[in-house]
């Protein structure tokens, strides 16, 4: 359908539009004009990425600027669902304006999904592909090539350079398999084709790493423009992305495998300085005179890019103590000389950037700036060198990493020396942790460069938590309800057991055997009346095994196999891979399966279970942090006295997050239907940090096993039976509208306009709200009893309301 939003021409390839989409395309639009930042959050399964998409291309193909999109999402799914969604759209324009617009959209991925190359895509480690790809595609071995020398290069990579840089790749949208097809067809190498063509693109797609990673952002996303419009999809985990981004770990065996690298580093100088002397003083030289080596011709085989962000690298010249290549080579062994001391220790040790450069000087005589010129410096040192086996280097490179890190930042860093494992071990293992404590490091380039920032996802509430951590000011901030046409998803918490004991999997409570009995029977009742797929989250890894192993020995797992085949995550990925695989071919064939994961691990992050394959998901205990983890006090310590941000705000935010997370997996569309259960006391008192689509149809809070159980098999069934416009069942469900066609939708926005002719520019949001509203309300067969009154009192009458001011 083709609708306007103000001047706008939108072209949406479908014939009905949900209210909550067009509301969340006219807040998009306002933050464009206003060239600011938002957060918006729209329920799962509702249109987000196509709406998104059609509103942005409309818009750059409207107005003369015609900005730049960068949409980044966290998984590989994500990102090929989102070019699918971009490809379907260009082909409905097209159809519907009777030519082809030009128009580029491209995906980017690692060189391991992308490679071409017989042997190099046959390696399993990234690390290993990225290593073999800049051995046969670096420089210095083109230009062996050239002189005659027999060397292997790369042929997919060298016909690059026989096409015009703007036009290696045709208009039209190229998803990751288009790319790959096209590279076979034409010979040429699909993931340096879409590097070198980003510039010339109306789209990117991407994952975060691309633009919020220095070591990666360097190389991919430099000549971005600052007018591009970037969005993070799936934000809801964001500022975990940014602290890793700039976090490093050293351990033993990383140290000694850097030593073997220095050692080899100083073996290659020394066979140059035979061979070719000549090298290492043209280096030199370019080193004294300050020229930079990350310069745009060579970038693409550089062995590593800096670490820091932008603004914090030092526009200077190398240090003369780390010019010379046998000085930077000694200088790297006496630092992890220095770190292997530090490694020694017994106890714990915490400080912060600032005391380790100290104790450093005071021991080494090691400055601080050399430091900071590590990463760029070995760059250096091994294009010159004209290393290949690039990978051997890698624990050296996070050495450099690591010395460039420590000596740029101060605030919003710890170092954390943990010498064993975990409490209870004897043996040493230590570990060196480089902890960055503040989000904001690592995002803040991104909103200082680019106008316009979108961070959305399905599960982002409390939304005012992420500007805070994040620090940075929005325009726009929105949660959408999610408009339906009956009650397709049944969110419930349980509190007590079929015995009223209090259900929870805090520390005290987890391993009392009443608690887990009581688990046992939750899951053995919801096995019993759950069709097809049941999902079941547990907070931990440990606290799922040892729940398995206690319901093992109670009989409990006997009495659930009659019903549904078990299978468990694990952290290992192709047994977890195995099991799905497994899990969804039971739901298929199968009376269904019953699939036990963890709330932080890859299956609830990426996985979605729609229709049969989850059509229950349990949350057995709240999946709060291990608050006992050094890192996770000294982040709480720096958000309490930065950003005011109170630890137990924190930890319920976050652990309210992740059970969002795992509840939205099961509900992939409005045809899609599901139970939600939140198997936790603690849950109760914080159903209100849930996101608003949620908690607003979370009717029953305090429930024993039986009444859910008897509410779920009166949902089941209720589902289960059709119904069309205007029927009722006997429980009282009607079918309400949850969608428009063009007709509905210019109608809507005629009573738009006749309230902003009326000046009541407020009321042009609340229109909408009240029609999603009274839609979810049809959809219950309710009389809107239990929704917000104007006092923004949730449920109370107005005789209770007036007895409250009266007591006060």
């Amino acid at each position: 359908m083709k609708f306007y939003i103000d001047d706008l021409p939108v072209l949406f390839p479908y014939g009905r539009i949900y209210p909550e989409q067009y509301a969340y395309m006219c807040d998009l639009k306002r933050t464009l004009e206003a060239g600011g930042h938002c957060v918006l959050e729209m329920p799962s399964g509702t249109g987000k990425t196509i709406s998104l998409l059609s509103l942005i291309v409309a818009y750059q193909r409207h107005y003369p600027e015609n900005r730049k999109l960068i949409y980044c999402s966290r998984t590989m799914s994500e990102i090929e669902k989102a070019l699918a969604e971009l490809k379907r759209l260009m082909k409905y324009r097209a159809e519907q304006l009777g030519y082809e617009e030009e128009f580029r959209g491209l995906g980017l991925t690692s060189r391991k999904n992308l490679c071409l190359h017989p042997s190099v895509k046959r390696e399993k480690s990234g690390a290993v592909v990225d290593a073999r790809c800049r051995s046969l595609t670096a420089g210095f071995v083109r230009e062996k090539k050239e002189r005659g020398e027999e060397v292997e290069v790369c042929v997919y990579h060298d016909n690059l350079d026989l096409l015009e840089p703007h036009n290696l790749l045709p208009p039209g949208v190229f998803t990751l398999d288009n790319l790959i097809q096209y590279g076979e067809a034409h010979k040429q190498c699909p993931y340096f084709s879409a590097r070198r063509m980003m510039t010339y693109c109306n789209v990117i797609i991407y994952s975060y790493h691309y633009l919020l990673d220095p070591k990666i952002a360097e190389r991919v996303s430099k000549e971005l423009s600052k007018d591009c419009i970037v969005v993070f999809d799936e934000a809801h985990n964001i500022d975990n992305v940014c602290i890793e981004s700039l976090s490093i770990d050293l351990t033993e065996d990383s140290l000694r495998k850097a030593t073997r690298g220095a050692t080899n580093l100083e073996r290659k100088i020394s066979e140059m300085k035979a061979s070719d002397e000549q090298k290492l003083q043209d280096e030199y030289q370019k080193l004294v005179e300050g020229l930079r080596e990350a310069d745009e011709a060579r970038a693409e085989d550089a062995f590593m890019a800096n670490p820091t962000l932008p603004d914090d690298l030092l526009k200077e010249a190398v240090p003369g103590n780390i010019r010379r290549a046998e000085h930077f080579a000694a200088f790297l062994k006496r630092f992890i000389e220095y770190l292997k001391t530090r490694m020694k220790v017994l106890f714990v040790i915490q400080e912060s950037p600032e005391t380790f450069l100290h104790h450093l000087k005071d021991l080494t005589f090691i400055e601080r700036k050399p430091l900071r010129f590590c990463a760029e410096r070995l760059t250096s040192l091994v294009r010159t060198l004209e290393l290949t086996n690039i990978e051997d280097y890698q624990p050296l490179q996070e050495v450099a990493t690591f010395a460039t890190l420590v000596a740029t930042y101060e605030k919003g860093f710890m170092l954390i020396l943990e010498p064993f494992e975990t409490e209870q071990a004897q043996i040493p293992n230590p570990i060196l942790h480089f902890a960055c404590l503040d989000a904001a490091i690592a995002i803040k380039p991104v909103f200082e460069r680019f106008s316009s920032v979108i961070i959305t996802s399905g599960t982002i509430s409390p939304l005012d938590m992420y500007p805070k951590m994040l620090n940075f000011s929005t325009v726009l901030q929105e949660s959408y309800p999610m408009s339906l046409t009956r009650k397709s998803f049944l969110p419930m918490i349980v509190t007590r057991g079929s015995d009223q004991q209090p259900i929870t999997s805090s520390f005290q409570h987890r391993a009392d055997p009443g608690v887990v009995r009581n688990y046992g029977a939750l899951l053995y009742e919801f096995a019993k009346i759950t069709p097809d797929g049941l999902v079941v989250f547990f907070p931990s890894y440990l606290y799922m095994e040892m729940i398995i192993s206690m319901w093992q020995g109670m009989g409990i797992l006997d009495q659930i196999w009659p019903y549904k085949l078990l299978l468990v995550e694990t952290p290992d990925a192709q047994e977890t891979s195995l099991a799905l695989e497994t899990y969804r071919t039971a739901c298929e064939t199968g009376k269904g399966a019953i699939l036990l994961c963890v709330a932080r691990g890859k299956v609830s992050e990426g996985i979605d279970f729609d229709h049969q394959y989850g059509r229950t998901v349990l949350c057995m205990g709240a999946p709060f942090q291990y608050t006992e983890s050094r890192i996770l006090k000294a982040r709480l310590e720096f958000l309490r006295e930065n950003y005011m941000i109170r630890e137990q705000d924190f930890l319920s935010f976050d652990a309210m997050r992740h059970a969002a997370q795992c509840l939205g997996r099961v509900l992939r569309g409005k045809d899609d239907y599901g139970v939600m259960v939140l198997a936790d006391r603690r849950f109760q008192r914080k159903k209100n940090q849930l996101p608003r689509w949620i908690a607003s149809e979370i009717s029953e809070d305090a429930l024993s096993t039986d009444a859910a159980v008897g509410l779920s098999k009166k949902f089941f069934r209720t589902i289960a039976q059709p119904l069309g416009p205007g029927q009722t069942l006997p429980d009282g469900t009607t079918k309400g509208k949850d969608s428009w066609n063009l007709k509905e939708l210019e109608s809507f926005q005629r009573e738009q306009r006749a309230h902003r002719g009326e000046g009541d520019v407020g009321r042009l949001d609340a229109t909408m709200h009240d029609y999603m509203h009274s839609a979810v309300n049809r959809a219950d067969g309710d009389d809107g009893a239990g929704d917000e009154d104007e006092f923004g009192a949730d449920g109370i009458d107005d005789a209770d309301l007036m007895d409250a001011q009266m007591s006060l």
